[in-house]
């Protein structure tokens, strides 16, 4: 007898169709302030490794005691011996402590650009309600408030032991208003100089290297330059020569306008007219960080 053969089911027997609930968004749509506020605090929190493993932690929260350690001494001090004065003055810090900041913005400026560079997240971001401008500025002003609140803790610790030694009230508090005016300036300026060199590399131990080498490079030539001027009686090129670095500019900008004493050689700080100039480098160079920032970042985005 000949096999039977199994009749073939037609494949439209086989649809079916499945409710798997699906259904349509109907919550609010916070849109860009939102997503862009989300990323600032996102990048802040970073800055010293909260919301992150231990060992992220370890640098940037070392780094922070580091700045304010030396500022509690200062105090106990202050307090023990019953001083009429602070050992160093508010806008003097910040210079004292330049190589643990620098070490900072090396540190958390790479961290915070250069991974979404490495792992190709930058496209991820703007195909969400957020543009190039909002990435930017959230990175900018994330790594500028970490860097300020780096800076002016201890300016706070050295505020409020000066009062507990019952110090002048108004003098100190005008120091103390001078000293956040200085730092604020320069958490802006190290903070936007930082995101451009460590945007350029997707690699953070490039992007680290090359942080370091700028910042200390720059002020030990200009530093060397400004002391060889000093001992060959060229006085009057020492201040123009401060332009050229970050840290200077900063110590020329608060001699001229803030009342700190200049750490030029010979004390030869810049004159008022001097002074405005130093301030439109400044200002100029945080404008040209922010521009070169949206510049690479409207090429990556792509």
């Amino acid at each position: 007898m000949a096999a039977e053969h199994p009749v073939a089911t037609p494949a439209g027997d086989q649809t079916r169709i499945h409710n798997i609930g699906y259904r349509a968004y109907d919550g609010p749509r916070l849109g860009r302030s939102y997503a862009t506020r989300s990323l600032y605090s996102q990048s802040l929190r970073g800055a010293y490794g909260l919301g992150r493993s231990v060992k992220s932690k370890v640098l940037p929260m070392l780094l922070f005691v580091v700045m304010c350690v030396p500022a509690l001494i200062m105090v106990a001090v202050a307090v023990a011996t019953k001083a009429n004065d602070l050992p160093v003055d508010y806008t003097r810090y910040a210079i004292i402590m330049q190589s643990v900041i620098c070490l900072y913005v090396a540190s958390q400026a790479p961290q915070s650009v250069s991974r979404d560079l490495r792992f190709k997240t930058v496209p991820l971001y703007f195909s969400r309600p957020i543009e190039t401008a909002d990435y930017v500025r959230a990175k900018y002003a994330a790594l500028a408030s970490a860097m300020f609140i780096l800076t002016a803790a201890p300016l706070l610790v050295l505020y409020v032991g000066a009062l507990l030694a019952k110090l002048d009230f108004t003098d100190q508090t005008k120091g103390f208003a001078q000293g956040l005016v200085s730092v604020a300036l320069l958490s802006l300026l190290f903070a936007g100089i930082g995101l451009v060199i460590a945007a350029v590399t997707p690699r953070r131990g490039f992007g680290i290297a090359a942080v370091i080498a700028v910042f200390t490079i720059s002020y030990g030539a200009v530093t060397t330059l400004q002391a060889i001027a000093d001992t060959q009686g060229s006085t009057s090129a020492i201040p123009w020569m401060g332009l050229f670095s970050p840290v200077t500019l900063i110590d020329g900008v608060q001699s001229a306008f803030l009342g700190a004493t200049p750490s030029l050689p010979g004390g030869h700080g810049p004159s008022d007219g001097q002074g405005v100039v130093y301030v439109l480098v400044v200002l100029g160079l945080i404008a040209a960080s922010y521009g070169l920032m949206m510049r690479r970042y409207k090429k990556v985005g792509l």
